[in-house]
């Protein structure tokens, strides 16, 4: 039974401290868009307005989750706040023509970026999906969770209204 609660507890910990405010600015890398242009993620940009960059899979049903919620408001947060939000698939080559039936069926309104290779992933040290960015004015990453739990989005709503305001993201 302690080695249950001490696992929980390293899960607690290791999450609480992947969510934590670690500021530092994206890679360059190329990915591709939907209709397969090649795309640079040095071109992420939202005109010194913040930034949500989410990671997910088709077959990632708390990633469909997370961005399904954030769907539902996405469009009040931009009026709103003015965020943008990329959404990068990491399905790969097998599962990466299922993508843009699966966004238009969900009625994504997102910049949907394929990273087939995971070259994206793999420079910004992403380990598992969802994982959500939070990017500044200044193309910073100053926040970023992994998982997803219903209301987690009101939250990352909160940080982007203080990013907006041009406040900083303190936990």
């Amino acid at each position: 039974m302690k080695t249950i609660y001490f696992i929980l507890f390293a899960l607690f910990v290791v999450n609480y401290t992947i969510a934590q405010t670690t500021e530092f600015k994206l890679p360059s890398v190329d990915v591709k868009t939907l209709d397969g242009k090649k795309f640079n993620t040095s071109e992420i940009k939202n005109d010194g307005k913040p930034i949500v960059i989410s990671f997910w899979a088709t077959w990632c049903k708390p990633c469909v989750m997370e961005l399904s919620a954030i769907a539902e408001k996405y469009q009040d947060w931009q009026t709103e706040t003015g965020v943008k939000l990329y959404a990068v698939s990491i399905d790969d080559s097998k599962s990466m023509n299922r993508v843009s039936p699966f966004v238009n069926g969900k009625g994504w309104d997102y910049v949907v970026l394929l990273d087939a290779n995971s070259d994206f992933k793999r420079a910004i040290n992403v380990i598992n999906v969802p994982h959500t960015f939070l990017i500044d004015a200044a193309g910073n990453v100053v926040y970023q969770h992994t998982t997803y739990a219903e209301g987690d989005e009101d939250l990352l709503y909160e940080k982007i209204k203080k990013l907006a305001k041009g406040e900083k993201i303190n936990e």
